[in-house]
């Protein structure tokens, strides 16, 4: 199982955003799980694989819930909540998707796919947080609370902290790049928020935050500056002037 897992975490990365905004994501009604034909769990787990495979995750759905409901202790259960989890992230379902993530965590502490379980709520956090229309259209959304951020990367750092052998390591590793540069920009953009409206302190506190905690973020020099001008606002020349040296010196 963990080979087609790893082939959906990849098709993940390449997938667009679209395609998954524009199916179903709304989780299955019962009468719709009442129709699936009532055949063995093998048998509906094989159409439903044959569905996901095929990208035709909101149909997928309905399978998979359909076995869910009928054989919740069959000896495909653990594999039908993972794949559900796949298939409700691509429908863009972010809250079918953390449920069963959550679940399986909660009852399954010990099984051998729960790096791909964390692996999968970093991304569904990252995706709960987006916006396709205006990320499409390159509008900046860096002001927005950055808390499913913040989430995402605690849930991709326990993936490589606990399971530094996974094989989805490598790519937690750049999502967290990222992350962390989004959280800093944000920061920074508040930062900004408040220096405009001359609110020195709050706008020096704010770089701050970023020198403390995102220094290995691409912002670590925009933030010094913030601190820099802040400080020569309120009249702090020592601070400020302690900024601008360190800047100075993290150029070099």
């Amino acid at each position: 199982m963990i080979n087609n897992l790893g082939k959906r975490a990849f098709a993940i990365i390449l997938s667009a955003s679209f395609l998954g905004l524009a199916a179903c994501s709304s989780a299955p009604e019962q009468d719709e799980i009442e129709r699936v034909p009532n055949k063995s769990a093998q048998a509906l787990y094989e159409d439903a694989k044959e569905t996901l495979d095929s990208g035709l995750y909101a149909r997928a759905i309905e399978l998979l819930s359909a076995i869910n409901s009928r054989y919740p202790f069959g000896p495909f259960s653990r594999q039908v909540q993972m794949d559900l989890v796949f298939a409700h992230y691509q429908t863009g379902n972010t809250e079918q998707a953390l449920a069963h993530i959550d679940r399986f965590i909660r009852l399954n502490p010990n099984h051998k796919n729960l790096d791909y379980m964390y692996y999968m709520r970093g991304l569904v956090n990252i995706k709960a947080d987006e916006n396709a229309f205006q990320d499409y259209f390159g509008i900046d959304r860096a002001d927005r609370d950055a808390n499913r951020t913040r989430v995402a990367f605690q849930d991709l750092s326990t993936l490589v902290q606990s399971y530094p052998d996974s094989q989805y390591v490598p790519e937690a590793k750049k999502r967290l790049v990222w992350l962390l540069n989004k959280m800093a920009r944000y920061e920074l953009k508040v930062a900004q928020y408040y220096f405009e409206r001359e609110a020195y302190l709050a706008a020096a506190n704010r770089g701050k935050y970023v020198v403390e905690h995102y220094s290995q973020s691409s912002y670590l020099n925009d933030a010094l500056e913030m601190m820099e001008k802040s400080y020569k606002k309120l009249g702090l020349t020592e601070l400020s002037d302690n900024a601008r040296q360190t800047r100075k010196v993290n150029k070099r």
